[in-house]
């Protein structure tokens, strides 16, 4: 993804409220799995992370966009933006 794509999806996520909060328990697989069903309907998932939860954002947002297979598009404090375009017809269409 280049910088002027990363930019351009910033900017759609700046009006996205989280669709998704992480608690204390971190990463679990009904994280991951809601997280995977999430993209059958949005390609562009804002999450946040609930002040309980100790684990680094980072971390937290590397991890779920491993096992979603996404792009993490940025993190900023404790939330973070996710990015996967549908397989047939995106929606997002990226600047080149």
């Amino acid at each position: 993804m280049t910088s002027k794509q990363r930019a351009y999806l910033k900017s759609l996520a700046m009006n996205i409220e989280p669709v998704f909060q992480i608690g204390k328990a971190s990463v679990t697989p009904e994280n991951v799995e809601a997280v995977s069903e999430a993209f059958n309907t949005h390609e562009l998932i804002k999450i946040g992370i609930l002040k309980n939860c100790a684990d680094d954002p980072n971390e937290i947002a590397n991890t779920i966009a491993e096992r979603t297979h996404s792009q993490v598009v940025q993190i900023i404090g404790k939330k973070f933006v996710l990015y996967k375009p549908f397989k047939d017809k995106p929606k997002i269409i990226l600047p080149k």
